[in-house]
């Protein structure tokens, strides 16, 4: 465990010194930053048509704006996950690929360095770095906390709030174990964060698919869906299934990786 992490304490140190990680971390902040600002603007003008009206005048739909952690933390988190999505191919492409287009991946593969702790150390750099750009995310709940404070307590439902929270870092965690196990199948970076995109984009969106067939394959497919999991876990439902689920699929990609490497290893 001790090489794990020290290959991850370097892969950390890489990524930190090169301008990529930055501009991909950047990119989440603005993007989350103008989401945040827009649900909260969505939030105000239904909370004021509510004042003016009535909720019982508004449409169904409405009800989530009753309060901030519905209307604004929760419609968040779902837009991070989707964030994720995207800027996760471009955080997992260069964990085995940029080694490998530079000739110091067989270099790697000639010390005595198990291939298991090769996998964990790159794993556990990737996750740091992922956990980084979500951890800006949890700016904007603890914001809304201080702004919104009264008398009566916390404007939020913290334990909705870091519940769904838990689930965009699971997201991240799995995307960062599929992206890793692409990586270590090319020298090309590009190639490595297409690839992990197009695998990841139809499997999140599973769950539409699954409503055009029949059962028993709709709750099969329904079941396999990445949306369908994290949906409850960001609405403040902790659900056992979703956490097997996830680290299923997280040891899953993590075995191939390792499968990977020994075959590279010995070729």
């Amino acid at each position: 465990m001790r090489t794990a992490l020290a290959i991850a304490r370097k892969e950390l140190a890489v990524a930190f010194t090169t301008p990529w990680a930055y501009a991909v971390i950047t990119a989440m902040a603005a993007l989350s930053s103008f989401f945040f600002v827009s649900l909260l603007e969505q939030f105000q003008q239904v909370q004021s048509l509510a004042r003016e009206h009535g909720w019982s005048r508004l449409p169904p739909d409405s009800i989530v704006y009753r309060n901030l952690t519905d209307g604004v933390v929760v419609q968040l988190w779902g837009v991070v996950l989707v964030l994720t999505l995207c800027v996760s191919p471009f955080l997992s492409m260069r964990l085995f690929a940029e080694e490998k287009r530079q000739k110091t991946f067989a270099l790697l593969l000639t010390t005595p360095v198990r291939p298991v702790d090769i996998v964990l150390g790159k794993y556990l750099g990737g996750l740091g770095l992922i956990f980084v750009t979500l951890g800006l995310t949890l700016v904007f709940p603890v914001l809304l906390s201080v702004v919104g404070s009264g008398p009566s307590g916390s404007a939020l439902e913290w334990p909705t709030v870091l519940l769904g929270y838990g689930a965009v870092l699971l997201w991240g965690a799995t995307c960062m174990a599929v992206g890793l196990f692409i990586s270590a199948l090319t020298e090309s970076q590009m190639l490595a964060a297409f690839l992990t995109f197009t695998v990841l984009l139809p499997w999140m969106l599973l769950r539409g698919v699954a409503q055009s067939t029949a059962e028993p394959l709709r709750s099969f497919l329904s079941y396999l869906s990445f949306d369908t999991q994290l949906q409850g876990m960001i609405q403040g439902m902790l659900e056992a299934q979703a956490l097997v689920f996830f680290a299923s699929v997280i040891l899953f990609s993590l075995l191939l990786t390792h499968r990977a490497v020994e075959a590279q290893r010995y070729a």
